[in-house]
C-alpha cells in the first residue's frame, strides 16, 4: 500500500500542498480531482521523487521513500504516466518502451513485458519502428502508459490521460486503464474529466488549493450535490 502523511510542498512562497493525507491500497483504483492548481500534479511528482517535500511522509508497503532520487522510487515499484506524454519524439516506439525498462537487468523478463505491452496495445507492435513524434496524441498516450508499465510497477501514478484527446480516444484510454487495473496494478489517478475518473475509482480524494476537502468512494462523490455541481458541471440532484 501507497500512504501519504501529512505531506506539505511549497513553490517557494507558494504552499501547493497543505497537510494532505491519503492511502492507496494494493490492487485499488483511487482518483484526484480538483480544479487546476489544487495540488494534484504537485502531489504525484512528490510521491515519484521529481519534487522535495518540506514535511510529511511517504510510505511504500511501510518503507518510508519520502525524499527519495526519482531512479530509486522506481526500483522500489513506482512509476508515473506523466502530464503531456513527454515521449521522445526521435526515438522509435520500441526504443521508447525499453527505457520504461531501463532498471531492470533479466533480459528474459523485460522480452516478457515486451510482450504483455504489445498485447495490451496492439497499435505500439504494428508501430514499433516509428518515430514516437510521428504517433498520434492517443498512440502518444498508449506509448507513454506501455513505457511506465515496462518497469513492472506495483503502484502506477497517472497524470491526465486523458488530456488533450479527442472523445472517442478518451473512452479508448479509459477502457485500457480499466484493463491494467484488471491485470493487477494499483493505479493513482489524476484526471480532469471527474465523472470518468469517478466511475472507475474505488476511492477518490476531492483537493481544493493544496487541502483535502471531502473523499469518498467514487460512486459516492459521483452522488454528491457539491461534486456535481463544482467538478460534474450539473445542478443539485431534484429530491
Amino acid at each position: 500500500m501507497l500512504e501519504i502523511i501529512d505531506l506539505h510542498v511549497s513553490y517557494g512562497a507558494i504552499r501547493a500542498v497543505q497537510g494532505i493525507s491519503l492511502k492507496v491500497p494494493d490492487g485499488k483504483i483511487i482518483a484526484l480531482i480538483g480544479t487546476n492548481g489544487a495540488g494534484k500534479s504537485t502531489t504525484l511528482r512528490t510521491i515519484s521523487g521529481l519534487l522535495k517535500p518540506e514535511a510529511g511522509r511517504i510510505l511504500l508497503d511501510g518503507e518510508d521513500i519520502t525524499g527519495l532520487p526519482a531512479k530509486d522510487i522506481v526500483k522500489r515499484g513506482i512509476s508515473m504516466v506523466p502530464e503531456g506524454r513527454h515521449v521522445f519524439p526521435d526515438l522509435t516506439v520500441y526504443e521508447n518502451l525499453m527505457l520504461g525498462a531501463y532498471i531492470r537487468t533479466n533480459r528474459q523478463e523485460v522480452e516478457a513485458q515486451l510482450e504483455e505491452v504489445y498485447n495490451l496495445f496492439p497499435r505500439l507492435r504494428e508501430r514499433k519502428s516509428q518515430l514516437a513524434g510521428t504517433l498520434s496524441g492517443g498512440e502518444q498516450q498508449m506509448l507513454a502508459l506501455g513505457r511506465a508499465l515496462m518497469a513492472d510497477p506495483k503502484v502506477l501514478l497517472m497524470d491526465e490521460p486523458s488530456l488533450g484527446l479527442a472523445p472517442v480516444l478518451v473512452q479508448e484510454i479509459f477502457s485500457l486503464i480499466k484493463r491494467i487495473h484488471e491485470q493487477g496494478k494499483t493505479l493513482l489517478l489524476i484526471e480532469q474529466n471527474a465523472r470518468a475518473a469517478l466511475t472507475l475509482a474505488h476511492y477518490a480524494y476531492v483537493l481544493e488549493t493544496g487541502r483535502i476537502v471531502m473523499e469518498g468512494t467514487g460512486a459516492e462523490l459521483l452522488v454528491n450535490d457539491d461534486v456535481r455541481r463544482i467538478y460534474l458541471g450539473e445542478g443539485e440532484i431534484a429530491v
